[in-house]
């Protein structure tokens, strides 16, 4: 791993929370899935597209968490029963309202920011910029889906800080 510069004992910490993110996203990934296939009622068409963007973006950021691992010279989990195990985030039913959908999407993403707040700050330790980089742009993106989500399930005249 000479060509990184870090070492592979401190690298092998950072390796382990990338890996609960990538749990994180795999079972997120699937819960898109889940809410694009079954969302129902008046707003079916915003929901269904919405969630729809949301899933492709996780899937890219899947690939993109495993290939950081294995440019980190590790190998990235990829088993689902692994995923279930290591995950932070819940399996879903579908037979919820579209106001409930989203509501689980908003906590996950709290979910998944923390994770990805302790990875950045493992790679830290560990002088990882690369993962640092990385994972510090998928926070910003997360936040932002986080806040148009949170407008949506506002109500009219709902202050913002209440």
């Amino acid at each position: 791993m000479n060509y990184l510069n870090l070492d592979k004992s401190k690298t092998k910490e950072t390796v382990g929370e990338l890996n609960i993110l990538l749990s994180d996203y795999q079972l997120y990934y699937q819960k898109l899935r889940n809410y694009h296939w079954n969302i129902v009622g008046q707003n079916f068409f915003d929901l269904h597209e919405q969630f729809e963007e949301m899933y492709d973006d996780a899937k890219l950021k899947i690939d993109e968490i495993a290939e950081r691992i294995l440019t980190l010279r590790f190998q990235p989990e990829s088993n689902l029963t692994t995923y279930l195990k290591l995950s932070n985030i819940k399996e879903s039913s579908s037979d919820i309202t579209d106001k409930e959908m989203v509501t689980n999407l908003l906590d996950d993403h709290g979910t998944i920011i923390k994770q990805m707040r302790k990875t950045t700050e493992v790679a830290d330790a560990n002088g990882d910029e690369g993962t640092i980089d990385l994972i510090g742009a998928y926070i910003r993106e997360l936040e932002k889906t986080s806040w148009m989500l949170d407008a949506w399930s506002m109500k009219l005249g709902e202050k913002r800080n209440a």
